[in-house]
This record gives C-alpha cells, sequence and structure tokens, in this order.
C-alpha cells in the first residue's frame, strides 16, 4: 500500500512537471509575444549586424526578449543571422518572428528620376537600399566596369533608365550596378536598336539626344516632334542649338549642379564646351541628364516633318511654336522675347 502511493505521487508529480514543461515550451515557442500596437513592424539588418545588434532593435518589440533568445539559440538563428528588410507582425510567437526573420527578406521598390550626376543617383539610391552614397559612387565610377562594357566619362549616366525597379534592401553596389546593366541590355531589344541604326545613331546618342528632348519639354505628346526637329538638324549638319545643353555645360564648367538658369544670354553661348550645341555639332558626347523612357522612345519614333526652328509657345504654356524657316521662325520669337522681358527674367 505505501509504495503504490510512492508510485502514485511519483506519477503525480511526472505529470505535474510534464504540465510545468510544456506551458514553458508553449510560453517559449507559440505564445504570441509581440508589445507593440500596430498591426506590423518593420526591421532592417544590415549585412554587417551580429545577433546582439538585431537583439537591440527587437528588444522594445518583444514581451519576453528572454524566451525569444533562447529559441533563436535553439533553432541557430542566433548564429546565422540574415540581413535584410523583415516584417513582424502582431501577436506573432517566437517561433514564426524566427522563421520569418531567417527566410522572409521583403523586396523594396527603388526609384530614381532625372538627375544629372551619378553623385545624385547614389545618393537617391543609398536612401532607398543599404550601401551608402559613397561606395555606390565608387562603384558606378568604377573604371575597369565602364570600360569592358562600352561606357566613358561622359557616357556612363546613359546606363541609368529612370524607372521602378524591385530589389532586397540588402543587395550590395554592385550588385545595384550590374542589374542597370543588365536593364539597359533589356531595354535595347532588337526592335529599338534597329531604330537606333535607321537614324544612323549609337544607343548612348539616342539617349543624349533624348535628354535634349527631355529638358526642352515635359509633355510627353510633343516630344516626338521636338526629337524630329533635332534629328532634321543632325542630317543637315547644322548646330543642334539647344539652350538645356548650355545651361549643362555651364553647371558642368563651374562644378555647380544646384545653379539655377532660367533665361540663356548670348554670352553663355561663347562658352567653349563639347556640351554647348551653339558651338559644337551633332549629339553631346553623353547625356545631359537621365532621360524618361519616353523621351527615348520619342527620338527613336520620331514625326517626320520638316520644322528645324521652336520657341516655347507663350500663348500655349508647357507647348512650343514650330517653323520651317529663319523668317518664321523670328516672327515666333519675337512674341517670346516680348514675354520674357516682361517677366523681368534676367537670369
Amino acid at each position: 500500500m505505501y509504495i503504490k502511493k510512492i508510485v502514485l505521487i511519483v506519477v503525480l508529480i511526472s505529470l505535474l512537471g510534464g504540465g510545468v514543461f510544456a506551458y514553458k515550451v508553449y510560453n517559449a515557442v507559440l505564445s504570441p509575444n509581440t508589445a507593440f500596437n500596430n498591426k506590423e513592424a518593420t526591421i532592417f539588418i544590415r549585412s554587417t549586424d551580429t545577433f546582439e545588434d538585431v537583439s537591440q532593435t527587437l528588444m522594445p518589440l518583444l514581451k519576453d526578449f528572454d524566451a525569444f533568445v533562447q529559441l533563436a539559440e535553439r533553432k541557430g538563428y542566433a548564429s546565422n543571422v540574415k540581413s535584410g528588410k523583415y516584417i513582424i507582425k502582431k501577436g506573432m510567437n517566437n517561433n514564426a518572428i524566427i522563421n520569418s526573420l531567417r527566410s522572409a527578406n521583403i523586396p523594396v521598390k527603388v526609384s530614381f528620376n532625372n538627375q544629372e550626376r551619378l553623385a545624385t543617383l547614389a545618393g537617391r539610391i543609398s536612401k532607398q537600399i543599404e550601401p551608402d552614397s559613397l561606395e555606390l559612387l565608387k562603384t558606378f565610377n568604377d573604371t575597369e566596369f565602364l570600360k569592358t562594357n562600352g561606357f566613358n566619362a561622359d557616357t556612363k549616366l546613359a546606363m541609368y533608365l529612370p524607372n521602378s525597379y524591385e530589389f532586397f534592401w540588402n543587395t550590395s553596389a554592385e550588385e545595384f550596378r550590374d542589374r542597370m546593366l543588365k536593364e539597359y541590355k533589356r531595354f535595347w531589344n532588337e526592335d529599338r536598336l534597329a531604330k537606333a541604326n535607321a537614324l544612323n545613331l549609337k544607343p548612348v546618342e539616342v539617349i543624349s539626344l533624348a535628354a535634349i528632348v527631355h529638358k526642352e519639354t515635359a509633355k510627353i505628346e510633343e516630344r516626338p516632334k521636338v526629337a524630329g526637329l533635332y534629328l532634321n538638324r543632325v542630317r543637315r549638319g547644322m548646330l543642334l542649338q539647344a539652350d538645356p545643353t548650355v545651361i549643362y555645360a555651364m553647371k558642368k564648367h563651374q562644378n555647380n549642379f544646384d545653379l539655377v538658369i532660367k533665361r540663356v544670354l548670348y554670352k553663355d553661348l561663347e562658352l567653349d564646351s563639347p556640351y554647348n550645341t551653339y558651338k559644337y555639332k551633332g549629339v553631346p558626347p553623353g547625356p545631359i541628364t537621365m532621360p524618361d523612357i519616353s523621351a527615348i522612345d520619342a527620338v527613336l519614333n520620331a514625326d517626320k516633318h520638316d520644322y528645324i526652328y521652336m520657341v516655347a509657345n507663350v500663348e500655349n504654356f508647357g507647348y512650343h511654336k514650330f517653323a520651317k524657316t529663319a523668317a518664321q521662325h523670328s516672327r515666333n520669337k519675337v512674341q517670346y522675347v516680348r514675354w520674357i522681358n516682361a517677366q523681368k527674367i534676367k537670369r
């Protein structure tokens, strides 16, 4: 009888111990362990971060931080941290949190528009993925990479096509640059290459001309017409005489790309720069900005007409008046000069 009691007590203690153990396991693994009120929390883990770094980020987000650490060590996450962007949803348990941090790297949308320099592009991209601007710029300017892929100091801007792209946040500078090269090559498909060849222009020359078109007009529907005008000038061996190229030349000459110029003066046209299309014939040696794809396609699919002159249309702002002869252009220009003088725009 005494032995039976002892056995019963041992069984009860075992059951109780098992229950306590099961309860601890439940709390450590399956019990909700988030301490924030929002629907989700976003965390960024850098490529150089250790588990201690991740712990510092997670500590204020969790109810029972010690339970998380214990499970992270048991599951091997503590010694195998993954960089990237991750989402922790409200009410997640430790097991789900660790699984998310281990395998649910969230892509980010990276976008950029019409930058005039790779330095400003690097600054823009550094705000969207892990590498800093200096690392990105150094990678963009890698002379061996540029030479291998047919670019130089003047044309390197052409490789970056303004758009939105999907990347992982922990993408390296080299991976970003190499992806942009792939996008550039993908863009220049057989159809576009054939159209560029028909114009007797290389892809970088098309982009350089498109950059001028982009700067001349923000009206997408007018771009094929403007592109046709500049192509007419190229075919006739005329100077392009595009004011945006003079403005770019002045910024480059003064090394001040924050320079604001609303009116190009006659003295500005004397600046000796290969980008000054009032002095040098043909397409500039490189793009003066990253043109929109719409501007590139406008050059490749330019309107066919006989216009070789244009001036801003002050009766329909944002658009231009086009002319086939110098006399007609002079009449159009009088109206524009009168308007700009009335606005007292001197520079």
